[in-house]
């Protein structure tokens, strides 16, 4: 992981000063976010939750991460209401119990969450029972997450800037450039 951290550190200082607030938590960034990479190189499909207020970002990670223009090969990537169109009315437990086992069979197995939003958020809820979740989550620690802060004036841009170094790692990672194996 000394590789891609290193990488990461390289990337970043590339774009200059636009991304100098993620050096110092670069860190963070590369634990996460090689677990991630090495889950979608393994070929398990994520499952992208996101917040509501998030929800036109889910809409923009979705339509770009597989874009046309890309010279790799898609990835399996989907929303969580695509996999259950009611999943806002999921409440307790229980119910969460049952989605999860239905995503369980559907998948084989072979996927992990990807949550994008307010750690406080009750769509947060099913992803953090997965310890192979991976989250950029605000105002909360957790496993697996990249910290932001909801109040950030910048936080739009955070996010759009995280999605291209997300992108530009996943080019690293699926072309030899970078290994993120532990």
């Amino acid at each position: 992981m000394d590789e891609f951290a290193q990488w990461s550190l390289d990337a970043i200082r590339e774009e200059g000063a636009s991304l100098s607030w993620l050096e110092e938590q670069r860190f963070d960034w590369t634990t996460a976010t090689s677990y991630a990479l090495e889950q979608i190189l393994k070929g398990k499909t994520v499952i992208v939750i996101t917040d509501e207020e998030r929800q036109w970002f889910e809409h923009y990670l979705l339509g770009s991460i597989n874009g046309l223009l890309l010279e790799r090969p898609p990835i399996s990537i989907i929303s969580i209401d695509s996999v259950y169109s009611h999943f806002n009315a999921i409440s307790g437990g229980d119910m969460l119990d049952m989605l999860d086992d239905m995503i369980a069979q559907s998948y084989k197995n072979d996927y992990f969450f990807w949550y994008i939003g307010k750690g406080v958020d009750k769509r947060s809820d099913i992803a953090k029972r997965q310890d192979n979740s991976y989250f950029w989550i605000f105002d909360e620690e957790f496993n697996n997450a990249f910290e932001l802060k909801s109040y950030d004036t910048h936080l739009d841009i955070k996010l759009l800037q995280l999605f291209k170094l997300f992108n530009a790692s996943l080019n690293a990672a699926m072309f030899g450039e970078v290994d993120v194996t532990a």
